[in-house]
């Protein structure tokens, strides 16, 4: 049995996992596989702070030029976060002759060029599955799985914080607070949610997806990103009347070389597989052009989903065979041939509050039809004094025309405010 000596960056929650694993299914790993996973050191801030894990104090040490300076360490697993100093003890465990795994989805998405490189030049691996989608095998599905296909669009529901509030608010009626607070005491939510809420977690997981996908490097600066929380329960409420369910989406899309990536909330029908993804979960739907549609579902948090994650890349890091670079330009400049497309073509939804008088609708649709947004169906629900809701619904019409629609309304006298804008897709 080949035994294999393995130092952990940081012993938190998903290092913690992989601890866990690597000793409680120790045997079965080395059934199955062939092998011992030694954990030889566990680089911490702080050897004396208590933690909830019982393993030896001996494996742990505040020097990570110890680790470095080891031969005998042939994987490193990152789960340290953040971009300093993950990025650079990476960099110098691989300049080392030490394959990599991370968990760390930021620092791949904002600093792959230099990781890649620093791989293929070294000959070792640089592993990242559980940086995206927990214990989704979603990253080993698009390197080794789909080569047979052009893959056209990818829809990821991949944050599964947002997830959670979205869900309480659609099944329980709850306000976007209320869900929070609960995620929050509950462990989905950070303290500070902003990362989550906002879509940039998202966007950088949305950015290694369809760097691979789409076999090109999409830089996280290229990605509209519009988070959650001005999703209001009246509007998803109105969804449901309209046959639809609010998520917030990532989405990718393909044609030649032009690519759109965008995350924001996004009414889908009530139909489709993603609408049914609750909680926490997470899912991605692919179209490839030989496969047709297809989803990966699961836990896409959490200590033990994303330990799974990274245990299999642990696994896979002991042998070369398994060290996949990428074959498309990664570099931190856009490649001149690609086109990133910011004007996209959706059905949108907008809810509007204007003062109950004659023309008022009228001026409405004039604005609409000056900036080529075809409207679908307008529905006015209840009043309150002078105040009237009206509830819009386009048929598929540009991004920018409907940015310059919204601006010219807010203008109109007779409109007290534009309370919220959501895309729809339909055609998923």
């Amino acid at each position: 049995m080949k035994t294999v000596k393995i130092a952990l960056l940081g012993i938190g929650n998903v290092g913690g996992g992989v601890y866990r694993i690597l000793n409680e299914d120790k045997a079965s790993i080395g059934h199955r596989e062939g092998l011992a996973c030694e954990i030889k050191y566990v680089l911490v801030r702080d050897v004396n702070k208590p933690r909830d894990l019982d393993f030896p104090k001996s494996l742990l040490t505040d020097d990570f030029n110890v680790i470095l300076d080891d031969d005998e360490i042939e994987i490193v697993a990152e789960f340290m976060g953040g971009i300093h100093p993950a990025k650079e003890y990476m960099i110098e465990c691989m300049k080392k002759g030490k394959s990599v795994v991370t968990a760390n989805k930021e620092v791949i998405a904002k600093h792959w060029p230099d990781l890649n490189r620093a791989a293929k030049e070294n000959g070792v691996g640089l592993f990242f599955e559980p940086s995206v989608a927990g214990g989704i095998p979603i990253l080993k599905t698009l390197w080794t799985s789909m080569q047979g296909n052009d893959i056209e669009s990818i829809y990821g529901i991949i944050n599964g914080t947002t997830n959670y509030i979205l869900s309480r608010m659609t099944d329980e009626g709850l306000t976007y607070e209320a869900a929070l607070n609960d995620a929050k005491k509950l462990g989905y939510a950070e303290p500070d949610p902003t990362n989550d809420v906002e879509g940039y977690d998202a966007t950088y997981k949305l950015s290694i997806l369809a760097s691979l996908a789409f076999h090109a490097k999409v830089p996280v600066e290229k990605i509209y990103v519009e988070g959650i929380s001005g999703i209001s329960p009246i509007d998803i409420d109105y969804a449901k009347e309209l046959g639809y369910v609010i998520k917030l989406l990532a989405i990718g899309k393909k044609n030649g070389e032009t690519i759109e990536v965008r995350v924001h909330p996004t009414m889908i029908k009530k139909t489709h597989p993603l609408a049914s993804v609750n909680g926490a979960y997470n899912a991605v739907f692919i179209k490839g052009s030989a496969v047709g549609g297809l989803m990966l579902y699961g836990q896409g948090a959490g200590r033990m989903p994303t330990a799974s994650a990274a245990v299999s890349d642990i696994i896979s890091a002991t042998n070369p065979a398994n060290f996949k670079y990428t074959t498309f330009e990664n570099t931190y400049e856009t490649p001149k041939c690609l086109n990133f497309k910011n004007d996209w073509e959706c059905g949108y939804y907008i809810r509007v509050s204007v003062h109950d008088r004659p023309g008022v609708l009228a001026s409405l649709a004039a604005v609409f039809g000056q900036h080529m947004v075809s409207i679908q169906s307008v529905i006015q629900t209840g009043q309150r004094e002078d105040q009237v809701p009206l509830r819009i619904v386009t048929h598929l019409a540009k991004e920018q025309s409907v940015k310059q629609t919204i601006e010219a309304i807010k203008a109109l006298d007779g409109v007290i405010q534009v309370d919220s804008l959501i895309r729809v897709e339909d055609d998923i």
